[in-house]
């Protein structure tokens, strides 16, 4: 890219790239890369045919060009990923949030009137996406969050303390970090892609933990064990409440219906997929 470049030449030249590697919306993430580097709306730079971009801020560029086109997540380039009115810190030790996550989020405040205690416990955290959100929408309620690695941990404090949200964080494999505790509901968006399938998913999201990821032969390795095991820990008509693969609802409706929870459904996303897997302690 030539000194005197203007925003909307690289731009498109950037996505000329991109699009020879199959980033799945060139235009778009070379204009978002730009806004990241110049501080400026994306849009309005897609248009500016007449500012010069500066020597430092073609190499900052190109320098975010060449990871995309190795394809890195345009996520972790920028830092940041907005979830349910937020922005969240991201980073390559967690799950990078996901908009049909916060359909989880916005369910679990719909009902948290019915909750039993006032006490919520969020499985499998990640970056914390579900726990500080819930946290902040409801904050009346008490919000611990839980997860296995150190490192996802980590991040999730850092976005709860940058974000003011209320919530205690515990390592450990999911309900190992939270024994002796009741909870008015359990939330999770855990691992469940089959093993099998996780070499055929786009390259951004094999960048990702496979740790968020690997939901063992068939996905439903972590939906048998916290079905199995939420009942110790969900106070009596506690909900419990997860995010679950497309093709995974009836299966998925069968484990909680055999580990003795009543008013299961399974609800759609906005596409009309199976997404999340609702279900009472009786």
């Amino acid at each position: 890219m030539p000194d005197g470049s203007t925003p909307r030449a690289a731009i498109y030249a950037a996505a000329k790239r991109f699009e020879t590697v199959g980033v799945p919306d060139p235009v778009n993430d070379a204009a978002l890369l730009m806004a990241h580097v110049t501080g400026r709306p994306a849009l309005t730079l897609r248009l500016d045919t007449k500012t010069a971009l500066s020597g430092r801020q073609l190499a900052e560029y190109e320098a975010l060009c060449a990871q995309r086109c190795e394809r890195v997540p345009l996520q972790w380039l920028l830092g940041t990923q907005p979830f349910c009115g937020h922005l969240f810190e991201v980073s390559p030790q967690a799950l990078i949030p996901r908009p049909e996550t916060e359909l989880l989020v916005e369910r679990a405040l719909a009902v948290r009137e019915a909750f039993p205690l006032p006490r919520v416990l969020d499985l499998c955290t990640g970056s914390g996406c579900i726990a500080c959100s819930f946290a902040l929408g409801a904050p009346d309620m008490t919000v611990e969050a839980c997860d296995l690695s150190e490192g996802a941990l980590a991040l999730a404090r850092r976005n709860a303390a940058a974000l003011g949200a209320r919530v205690a964080f515990y390592q450990g494999d999911l309900f190992e970090a939270v024994r002796e505790r009741s909870y008015g509901c359990v939330i999770s968006n855990p691992p469940y892609i089959p093993a099998s399938e996780i070499a055929c998913l786009q390259a951004e999201v094999r960048s990702e933990p496979v740790l968020a990821l690997d939901g063992g032969e068939d996905g439903l390795d972590f939906y048998r064990r916290i079905a199995q095991e939420a009942p110790a820990y969900l106070a009596r008509g506690g909900a419990l409440l997860m995010e679950i693969g497309s093709s995974q609802g009836r299966a998925v409706a069968a484990l909680l219906t055999e580990a003795g929870f009543s008013g299961v459904c399974i609800r759609p996303d906005l596409a009309g997929l199976d997404r999340i897997a609702e279900a009472w302690l009786k």
